[in-house]
């Protein structure tokens, strides 16, 4: 499979924030769940409309009611009304009040059986009265709610006083009308006209419906604010799990960035099993993989230092001594001299610039479909034109096309083959042979190079992929090589997410055996074609 870093794009989409970006965390979460708990608060307009169904339907049972009375009345005797408005306002507990045509008041029911209701006066009641009528009109305020004129017995008892009864007569139909009371409770009225002209109003001060509303009310109240209450405690809760760790995260970072202190140590909350858990390991491991990379590139900085003093002491010396040498054989050998320097400080500088852009330019590399076998074949092809040094021989049975694919950069898997196939011939006798191999196994593709020289020894095996170390064949004149070649190898290998190792010859013969595994490439990858 394609390693990470050969994505040909980020879909990483931003995660834009815009109105929340300056905010921190704990303002962030208690706005959000507030804001759910305000959606709980337009209950207080259901309440609206639940005291706005009451009163109407209360509006069409007084009308309905009243007309039943007046037809009661048109069909009694007329010594029978008097009674039957006293028994009907006794019954519903309102006050029934008939008109003449003319508009003068011939009956009421507060005269004939006495009052069924007192309206009360703000300025005589308990505070508790007046803290529910500011919640009422904080409520009415807050909800858009229409007023009701307020209800005041006229000082001159006469149907004209009435709107409602000036309507039924207009219409010749019952009509109702919603007032308030002085403690703002509500009057409900109904007007009938009857056959003979006469009028009735029945008025109710019907404190119930304000009673219930109340009711409802203080419920829906107890229940937003225990709804508030818990949503802030979890919310802070919430923030406290959230916002805390990942200040101690932030924190560690900044003392990473400043570098004021050798080992810095990044929390792992091995406790968390979240997210906020995952970030605090992967923050530890990318810190201590921060660590080792500086410490790896101060550690190559010396080498490179070590190594480069060498060669420039050499040809310091065999530079200054040519100003004080006559003989031209000796000084053909320091002109000798210092050119073998100066073509071993260029090794040095190639392979060093080599050496340490390889990771950089792998992360920004496009990985394509490569077929090892293939490529293996024309590299030994080419060497073999070339000449092979000594008369070591190469052999390399190329698999099937498209089975040895894997995906990466060709110019640098050129650069391992090249390293190990060079190792090999180094290392083989005069005459030897090199068998190179390619083979599939277990979603990989292996690359062996086999020589016939004398093997690596076992504790050797791990120090040869450092830089600068170099184990060379006995014979072979000194600065030929940086000893950077298997180091760079390695760092390839693993930029294309595989691994090289050195081993024994499987055939129990003398010599090293270099493997190389890589990831093998399948049909879903993007690019894999046959030739």
């Amino acid at each position: 499979m394609a390693p990470a870093t050969d994505s040909r794009r980020n879909n990483d989409a931003p995660l834009a924030v815009r109105w929340s970006g300056r905010m921190s965390l704990t303002p962030r979460i208690l706005a959000v769940n507030v804001f759910a708990l305000a959606l709980l608060a337009g209950g207080f307009f259901y309440l609206d409309s639940y005291r706005t169904r009451i009163v109407d339907a209360r509006l069409d049972q007084s009308a309905r009611e009243l007309n039943l009375l007046a037809i009661g009345l048109e069909n009694a005797p007329a010594n029978r009304s008097a009674p039957l408005i006293s028994d009907y306002a006794s019954e519903t507990g309102d006050r029934v009040r008939r008109y003449a045509p003319d508009g003068r008041l011939v009956a009421d029911s507060f005269v004939l059986g006495g009052p069924l209701y007192h309206l009360r006066s703000p300025a005589q009641e308990e505070w508790q009265r007046h803290v529910a009528r500011f919640l009422d009109k904080v409520v009415d305020k807050v909800v858009s709610a229409d007023r009701p004129p307020d209800f005041e017995e006229p000082a001159i008892d006469r149907a004209q006083a009435w709107p409602e009864l000036m309507l039924a007569r207009k219409t010749g139909k019952p009509q109702a009308m919603n007032r308030y009371a002085p403690d703002r409770t509500f009057m409900i009225s109904a007007a009938v006209p009857l056959r003979d002209g006469t009028l009735l109003l029945a008025t109710e001060n019907a404190r119930d419906i304000t009673r219930t509303v109340r009711a409802e009310r203080l419920r829906l109240g107890m229940v937003l604010a225990v709804a508030v209450l818990a949503s802030i405690l979890l919310s802070l809760f919430l923030a406290r799990t959230i916002v805390q760790p990942l200040q101690r995260l932030a924190r560690a970072a900044v003392r990473v960035r400043l570098g004021r202190a050798r080992e810095v140590t990044v929390p792992r909350l091995p406790e968390r099993r979240d997210e906020i858990g995952m970030l605090a390991r992967a923050l530890s491991d990318m810190s201590h993989a921060l660590r080792q990379r500086i410490d790896a590139t101060d550690a190559f900085a010396a080498d490179v230092s070590h190594e480069l003093k060498n060669p420039i002491a050499s040809l310091r010396s065999a530079l200054d001594s040519l100003d004080r040498v006559d003989r031209p054989d000796l000084r053909a050998q320091l002109m000798a001299i210092a050119q073998d320097d100066v073509m071993r400080l260029d090794r040095l500088v190639t392979d060093i610039a080599e050496a340490s852009r390889v990771d950089a330019e792998l992360s920004r590399t496009r990985f394509e479909p490569i077929d090892l076998g293939l490529l293996i074949e024309r590299m030994v092809i080419a060497r073999e034109a070339r000449g092979v040094p000594r008369g070591v021989r190469l052999a390399f049975a190329r698999p099937r096309k498209d089975v040895a694919v894997v995906l990466g950069e060709e110019g640098r898997l050129i650069r391992v083959l090249d390293n190990l196939i060079d190792n090999a011939v180094s290392f083989s006798p005069d005459g030897g042979l090199v068998q190179i191999i390619a083979t599939v196994a277990d979603d990989q593709v292996l690359v062996a190079v086999e020589d016939e020289g004398p093997g690596v020894p076992e504790s050797e095996r791990e120090h040869i992929f450092r830089r600068f170390h170099s184990v060379r064949p006995e014979g072979e004149a000194f600065g030929k090589h940086s000893g950077l070649g298997l180091a760079i190898a390695r760092s390839i290998v693993e930029g294309h997410q595989g691994r090289i190792a050195i081993g024994d010859r499987e055939d129990a013969r003398h010599g090293a055996r270099f493997v190389v595994r890589l990831p093998m490439a399948v049909a879903r990858d993007p690019g894999i074609v046959s030739e």
